[in-house]
């Protein structure tokens, strides 16, 4: 059972590295731009462009805290 179980584990690590990475809040922040669109969208407001727009300002954003010199 132990083996199994740190199976389970290693899976959720994984999956946990690979979409949090290391900036949580641009994970955060997908979520929440994923979330709009879907309500936007459920009120049947065109929203595709919702998504790339929160990825490219959260990478920019991202990047400039990466490097304060900036």
């Amino acid at each position: 059972m132990g083996r199994v179980w740190s199976w389970v584990v290693a899976f959720g690590r994984f999956w946990y590295h690979f979409i949090i990475g290391d900036d949580w809040t641009v994970a955060a922040a997908v979520a929440v731009g994923l979330i709009l669109t879907w309500f936007l969208n459920s009120a049947h407001i065109t929203a595709w462009w919702l998504v790339p727009l929160i990825v490219v300002t959260m990478l920019g954003l991202s990047l400039r805290r990466a490097n304060p010199k900036t």
